[in-house]
């Protein structure tokens, strides 16, 4: 493991220093190139050089206390342990981060909310998860860009397609895929008895202009007026794109901008996100049973959540973690339960 991190280490420090030469920074594609090249072997590197300063200082305080007596020896030994301890947990960190990668991690992402099984309370709901992720994102500066939102009267949502832009989105949000479901009182509900609701969520990587093909004779374009909540929210023009495509059936909507051109523009590259989904589903699919994960095989029609609000509890049911924060998880606090999905996925890599 250590002549490989040697090498990635060589390699990130060679990248650094062509990056800083004139020549290439003269050459904006071969630094583009260079720059894509030693972000991919960034967090390894840096792990690795924290590594070897803390393997240092290790040394350095064992030697100093082999000089020393009493007190200052056992002082200098007690942390010669403590770092020798903290070594081996970075050692552990440095194994998961030398895993294969799933190769879509750093792209941007489409994020798909629909409402389930409950009626207006899966709308109510839909919305709340609509919310929390636009929290989480904030927090981690990601960009949100709604492409596609259908309201309901109540302050629901039946749909929302929302792009995800910045480094890491699809990595950060991949484990979201899957049914979502809630238990509480309803809004709409004076009874005070506990109703269960459902919505899907779909995470999907966005795809690159190069690697899905859209032949003209494959779709058809239809326009159509914004359809709203009511009031101000509904456009009096065919702004709105209907994209249907003919092989896959697939039928993407945009209506979110007041241009139709913005609108066509989204929802070709929602479209193109759907059918690299759709083409990779199969063999993504195979490759995540042959991992065994504990997180799942992506399936969104598994059930991955419950959000049971009487006892303030979110439970994930691929890893058997609950969090008693409710408020604080819909506000996009979720980095706790995230963090632990990746883990429970690198440990089964592993």
């Amino acid at each position: 493991m250590f002549s490989k991190l040697k090498e990635i280490y060589a390699r990130y420090e060679k990248l650094s220093e062509r990056l800083a030469d004139p020549a290439v920074l003269s050459d904006m594609e071969l630094w583009t190139k260079l720059s894509k090249d030693r972000a991919e072997i960034e967090e390894v590197s840096e792990a690795y050089r924290a590594y070897l300063k803390k393997e240092g200082e290790m040394n350095a305080a064992l030697a100093e206390a082999e000089a020393e007596t009493g007190e200052m020896r056992e002082l200098l030994l007690e942390e010669g342990r403590a770092l020798k301890e903290s070594l081996a947990d970075a050692e552990t960190a440095l194994k998961i981060l030398l895993l294969p990668k799933d190769k879509n991690d750093e792209r941007n992402c489409t994020l798909e909310i629909r409402a389930g099984a409950g009626g207006e309370e899966a709308a109510l709901f839909a919305y709340k998860l609509y919310r929390m992720y636009m929290g989480y994102c904030e927090k981690h500066r990601l960009k949100w860009e709604v492409i596609d939102l259908n309201e309901t009267e109540l302050g629901g949502m039946k749909e929302a397609v929302i792009g995800i832009e910045g480094k890491g989105a699809y990595k950060r949000l991949k484990y979201e895929s899957g049914v979502h479901r809630v238990q509480r009182v309803p809004e709409t509900e004076s009874q005070g008895r506990i109703h269960t609701s459902t919505c899907t969520v779909a995470v999907l990587p966005e795809a690159e202009d190069v690697e899905v093909e859209i032949r003209d004779e494959d779709i058809r374009v239809d326009l159509f007026r914004s359809s709203g909540a009511g009031g101000q929210k509904v456009n009096k023009t065919e702004t709105a794109i209907r994209i249907t495509h003919f092989p896959t059936g697939i039928v993407v909507t945009c209506q979110d901008e007041r241009s139709q051109l913005k609108n066509k523009d989204k929802a070709f590259r929602v479209l193109r996100t759907r059918l690299y989904d759709y083409y990779n589903g199969k063999a993504s699919s195979q490759e995540a049973q042959n991992r065994k994960s504990l997180v799942g095989t992506g399936d969104r029609s598994e059930r991955i959540r419950t959000y049971n609000f009487p006892q303030s509890r979110i439970t994930d049911h691929r890893i058997g973690m609950s969090v008693h924060s409710m408020e604080a998880f819909l506000s996009g606090e979720m980095d706790e339960m995230i963090d632990a999905l990746a883990r429970a996925d690198t440990e089964v890599l592993g």
